[in-house]
């Protein structure tokens, strides 16, 4: 599996931006696609989550309310819209895949995209 994170970009605070993440190989119908990302000096952390299956989705509370993760399987695509963006969001942002949709476990990890926001 391989996947192709875009989308990042400068944006000002307040703006939005939307992250894509495209998965290619053998990919299935099933499986838990997240988002990372990591800020200077600081380490990698959680944004957010969508299980296939069902749907269902969790946030870290930073950015609850103003990020939603959606998918779209015809397109084996995940989309992270991110809106109100400040400029503690300014971080590279990964997406990473795991086969298991019912665990937080991700065996699959994109090369990142960067998203800086300018205050």
């Amino acid at each position: 599996v391989q996947l192709q994170a875009s989308g990042g970009g400068l944006v000002q605070a307040g703006g939005s931006l939307r992250l894509s993440c495209a998965a290619s190989g053998r990919t299935s119908s099933s499986y838990i696609l997240g988002w990372f990302r990591q800020a200077p000096g600081k380490e990698r952390e959680f944004v957010a989550r969508i299980r296939s299956r069902d749907g269902s989705t969790y946030y870290a509370n930073s950015v609850k309310g103003r990020f939603t993760v959606s998918k779209d399987n015809a397109k084996s695509t995940v989309y992270l819209q991110m809106d109100s963006l400040k400029p503690d969001d300014t971080a590279v942002y990964y997406c990473a895949l795991g086969i298991n949709w019912r665990a937080d476990r991700y065996e699959y990890w994109g090369q990142g995209t960067l998203v800086t926001v300018s205050s």
